[in-house]
């Protein structure tokens, strides 16, 4: 069967670190890069057009959309595709509980889900760090992260991580060792 990993968590919670420290153990792990029409940060994405995403939509390939910071990303079923071929595993960034839901349960794959946290002070230290020029609208985020968690107390996590106390490298031999012990591999 095929695997994946859903890394939820509020801005700066560490999914882009987590993600390149997952990549450098190899075993396939490989960051599948959203579609995003708009603007702004474009590393870590695929920037598209409203056309694009037009297309995508009329083909029923659109698994799931959220729009925030003035811009749409989109987790499309062609590109998943591609990311798990060759067995390889893809980690998705997901900020919604409801995309969660929609990525697992729109695309047939064994899920790891790994809920990673950190405090509300941090994600507002992070933010700038990173280069983000709108840190403000990161940490509305944050507490929207926060209320959509409450909104879903039966959601199952594979692993919790608090980025605040927890390496980055640390939390991706974790969530390797959850990789490989709960399903096995083609």
């Amino acid at each position: 069967m095929r695997q994946g990993i859903l890394l939820y968590g509020p801005p700066a919670a560490g999914k882009d670190t987590i993600t390149a420290a997952l990549t450098e153990l190899g075993g396939g792990y490989v960051l599948f890069t959203r579609l995003k029409i708009g603007t702004g940060k474009t590393k870590g994405y695929r920037m598209g057009t409203p056309e694009q995403l037009a297309a995508l939509e009329a083909r029923g390939d659109v698994i799931y959309r959220n729009d925030r910071y003035g811009n749409v990303y989109i987790v499309d079923r062609p590109c998943l595709e591609q990311a798990m071929e060759g067995g390889r595993i893809p980690i998705v960034h997901l900020g919604q509980m409801v995309g969660m839901e929609q990525v697992a349960a729109v695309f047939p794959a064994h899920w790891v889900r790994v809920l990673l946290w950190c405090s509300k002070e941090t994600t507002a230290l992070r933010s700038p760090q990173r280069g983000d020029t709108d840190t403000a609208a990161r940490l509305a985020a944050w507490d929207a992260t926060q209320a959509d968690l409450a909104v879903y107390p039966q959601a199952q996590w594979e692993l919790r991580v608090d980025t605040d106390m927890t390496a980055a490298s640390e939390a991706a031999r974790k969530i390797d060792d959850i990789v490989r012990t709960t399903s096995p591999r083609p």
